[in-house]
């Protein structure tokens, strides 16, 4: 799926551009860090609204900038990019879950405080139990990354490609995808594990395939597909991990 008509650089100007790709890591540093330990009302209301202003960001911006909202529609080619899009998922899903059950798992690389870290930070979002893992799960590998690939590909990508071309808009907004990561990480990991900065380097390689590919295809619809792999595969570590 693509949006509708005009290039989005010419609807959302530097300052939209700018603030959509350093919001997602300041919403991370406030809920994610700023607020451990307060009340899990005050971190999801942050979280929340934090979220719904996020991807508010694009359709406001062109609505500011055109007087309409954007329009999903589908590309010429729907298919286009599906297979190289679930073919890279797939190897992301494979090789994460590779690494963790035959070298973190077995060395203990994630026990003890990442651990402990993963299941605070899932009870403070009020996630307990099986059901409630597997729907935040889903959700997330459907919805939220779906809703990612329209921020960070069609908006952030798409506007800097407009303005700056496609080399420098890949690198500029895949960074920009990775950086909330690199926080997410680092709290269960450490700033100075090797695996925080492996596992970070991979989701700003990710983000970078997903946005060559829109580029290529014009659609959304293969890297959500891919996207959806990868978010698949940190669930499933993350539930052998609170289990």
């Amino acid at each position: 799926m693509e949006t509708s008509a005009a290039p989005p650089a010419r609807l959302a100007r530097w300052p939209a551009l700018a603030f959509a790709l350093v919001f997602p890591t300041a919403l991370t540093l406030a809920y994610f860090v700023a607020l451990a330990g307060q009340p899990r009302a005050l971190v999801q209301g942050v979280y929340a609204a934090g979220k719904a202003l996020q991807f508010a960001l694009p359709a406001a911006a062109v609505l500011f900038a055109t007087g309409r909202l954007p329009r999903p529609r589908w590309p010429a080619r729907p298919a286009a990019g599906v297979l190289p899009g679930v073919a890279f998922g797939v190897t992301l899903l494979a090789a994460a879950l590779a690494l963790y059950l035959g070298v973190l798992r077995p060395a203990g690389a994630l026990a003890g405080a990442p651990a402990e870290a993963v299941r605070a930070k899932v009870a403070a979002l009020g996630v307990g139990g099986p059901l409630a893992f597997a729907a935040l799960g889903a959700f997330y590998s459907t919805v939220h990354a779906g809703a990612e690939e329209y921020y960070w590909r069609w908006f952030v990508f798409g506007g800097l490609r407009d303005a700056l071309g496609a080399a420098p808009a890949v690198a500029a907004s895949s960074l920009g995808f990775a950086a909330h990561h690199v926080i997410l990480l680092a709290v269960f990991f450490g700033w100075t594990s090797p695996v925080t900065w492996v596992l970070a380097l991979a989701v700003a390689g990710g983000g970078a395939f997903w946005a060559w590919l829109y580029h290529r295809t014009g659609s959304l619809l293969g890297p959500w597909l891919g996207h959806l792999c990868a978010d698949a595969a940190i669930f499933a570590i993350g539930w052998d991990l609170v289990r």
